[in-house]
């Protein structure tokens, strides 16, 4: 339970918390990148997408979904805004906790690297 994610599920780790359901939790980035940085993450640990099984596949859709929705909730969705999930250490993950980026509220890098 040293996941800092899986934490802040259980509560023992306070969060804005902007949207929950029974299967994903969405906060505010405490290291923001951008004026609207956004975690959504499923309730269960799943260290990152090369642990996904194929029967999982629609918990990334609920995820998208969940995002785009907050983005109309922020009022980045009419100017733009990336999602974006890393995956392991190398490709930039640095909780092993699967999550997806919501940012926005500025114009952003055209470079992916």
């Amino acid at each position: 339970m040293d996941c800092i994610f899986c934490q802040i599920v259980a509560g023992k780790v306070p969060s804005e918390i902007l949207y929950q359901d029974e299967e994903v939790i969405a906060f505010r980035d405490i290291n923001p990148q951008a004026p609207t940085h956004l975690i959504i993450i499923p309730k269960r640990h799943i260290p990152s997408f090369a642990h996904l099984s194929e029967a999982e596949s629609p918990l990334i859709g609920h995820m998208v979904n969940i995002a785009n929705q907050l983005a109309k909730g922020e009022g980045i969705s009419g100017s733009g805004y990336r999602l974006a999930m890393n995956c392991g250490e190398e490709g930039g993950q640095l909780v092993p906790h699967l999550h997806l980026h919501l940012l926005g509220g500025r114009r952003l890098s055209d470079k992916l690297g």
